[in-house]
């Protein structure tokens, strides 16, 4: 069975949902990025949009080392994170394919497990069905 993989990303958190059979394995990652805010004043501002830049590609790369198994990844979130985040495994050589990408608020482990089996359920019954025509 193919190994599906929903990825729910913000720059604070990422909840990452596995889906074999009838067992869902979820895994949370925490971010540790500082907000990025703009100061007067105080350090550069250049300094401080390379020291987040940074924390992001760490933050990322931890998320990505959950998916190295993956053959399909649903990607999920509300804001830029999620468009950062395909950039980026599409930069990756692993061979897993993104399947989607959507917008999704704030989430509850088990609505965003729920999406993801909704998901890829949809998707195989839809190939299932183009193959019987």
């Amino acid at each position: 069975m193919k190994k599906q993989v929903g990825v729910w990303i913000d720059h604070r958190k990422a909840i990452i949902v596995r889906v074999r059979d009838d067992v869902e394995e979820i895994h949370s990652i925490t971010s540790d990025v500082e907000k990025h805010a703009r100061y007067a004043g105080g350090e550069p501002e250049d300094r401080r949009d390379h020291r987040f830049t940074n924390h992001l590609n760490a933050y990322y790369d931890k998320v990505i080392s959950f998916l190295q198994d993956a053959d399909a990844i649903l990607i999920l979130g509300p804001g830029e994170a999620k468009g950062e985040f395909e950039k980026r495994l599409l930069a990756e050589p692993f061979g897993a394919v993104i399947v989607g990408v959507e917008t999704a608020d704030k989430m509850t482990y088990h609505d965003i497990a729920a999406k993801v089996r909704e998901y890829f359920l949809v998707s195989h019954e839809d190939i299932r069905h183009s193959n019987e025509e």
